[in-house]
């Protein structure tokens, strides 16, 4: 793959990323500016990845018989537009109406990724390009994060929306076109989902992202609502899971190349573990800066891993799998933020323990249930 498209590529992934955590963040100021609860406001997280999860899966197979730059240049301005519309909306129900939108167009850039990585790099090289794309991502978050802590919330996406348009006019003119591989649209996610191997990856990655998502997601009120935190401290601790992310993409990626696919996914989930029960147990409010970094190093180290076998299947099978991963997390995303809610509503102790409960079955089933007999010994 060529640089100076692969430079591109992190640049939208940068945009896309800039306000994804950072909206979870901003819930509590976003409930306060529009006098509504901040459950309710905290419908704008999953409101955004419902529909992302729904849309990727068209993607992969689109850009099969449509040319990707044709599919990405449409899609970037209509996610810039969204990115707009959040930050001009004047009632809540506009910036949900955004949010869908937004996730409807940005879920083009992740498919699109996988596919390049996947069928334009050597197989020995796909963990470190897979994982400096998604430390490009982090970097983008973690700045969201960072000035969502000192900046009014609808600059969180005015900023990517200005971005955005000025990153179209760069792809316009130097993003090249890919050609079509196919005539006719067809959609062989029952094909893909069939083979054993397949199947088990994307069954542990709904599982993960559904937990993962529950808890991250619902971490702003959580610090807002035990430990009473102003907004920027509440910024500050999520920005420190980006943080982390950015370094724990790129040591991810590397791990899996050096280490192998597997023995990174279950470093991940066995920090995410430690991380989590220490939140539940009630850690004390000047430890919560080292848990938030090794949440966030978890999490990425299990991403990457998991990214990275998905670039190593067969090539008759990435298209519809890199539209999968984003489909899958996203929308297991969303019912993972839904249902943590409704259980957090109760007691955030209680949710903790729920969803970290699942992170531990997970993790002691996981040998057996995603990684036995898959024919891969990364």
């Amino acid at each position: 793959m060529k640089k100076a498209t692969f430079l591109i590529l992190c640049l939208e992934g940068a945009v896309l990323s800039f306000n994804v955590a950072a909206s979870a963040a901003l819930v509590p100021a976003i409930a306060g500016d529009f006098a509504v609860s901040q459950f309710r406001a905290g419908m704008l997280v999953w409101l955004y990845m419902l529909p992302y999860g729904v849309a990727a899966l068209f993607y992969g197979p689109l850009v099969r018989v449509l040319d990707a730059r044709r599919v990405e240049l449409f899609c970037f301005f209509l996610f810039s537009l969204s990115n707009l519309l959040a930050g001009l909306s004047r009632n809540i129900q506009v910036l949900f109406a955004a949010r869908l939108f937004m996730g409807v167009f940005g879920a083009s850039v992740i498919p699109l990724v996988l596919i390049l990585i996947g069928s334009r790099s050597q197989e020995e090289g796909r963990g470190k390009l897979v994982g400096v794309f998604f430390s490009a991502t982090f970097v983008a978050s973690l700045l969201g994060l960072f000035l969502s802590g000192f900046v009014s919330w609808r600059l969180i996406y005015i900023i990517p929306a200005i971005a955005g348009f000025a990153l179209l006019v760069v792809m316009y003119f130097f993003l090249p076109r890919f050609e079509p591989e196919a005539a006719v649209l067809r959609f062989d996610y029952g094909r893909v989902l069939r083979e054993k191997r397949v199947f088990r990856i994307f069954a542990y990655i709904f599982l993960i992202s559904l937990l993962y998502h529950g808890i991250q997601q619902w971490l702003a009120v959580y610090f807002s609502v035990r430990f009473g935190l102003s907004q920027f401290f509440i910024s500050m601790l999520i920005t420190l899971t980006s943080l982390s992310g950015v370094f724990g993409e790129v040591i991810g990626g590397h791990l899996s190349d050096l280490l192998g696919r597997r023995h990174t996914v279950n470093m991940g989930i066995a920090l995410m573990i430690a991380s989590v029960f220490l939140l539940a147990l009630g850690t004390p409010v000047f430890l919560l800066a080292l848990l938030m970094v090794a949440w966030g190093l978890g999490w990425t180290f299990n991403h990457a891993g998991l990214s990275t076998m998905l670039t190593d299947l067969p090539r008759g099978s990435l298209n519809e799998a890199a539209s999968l991963n984003s489909g899958v997390r996203f929308v297991s995303g969303g019912l993972g933020v839904a249902l943590a809610g409704a259980v957090m509503q109760k007691g955030f102790v209680l949710g903790l323990t729920v969803f970290g409960a699942g992170l531990a079955v997970l993790c002691a089933t996981n040998r057996s249930f995603l990684f036995f007999n898959i024919g891969e010994a990364k």
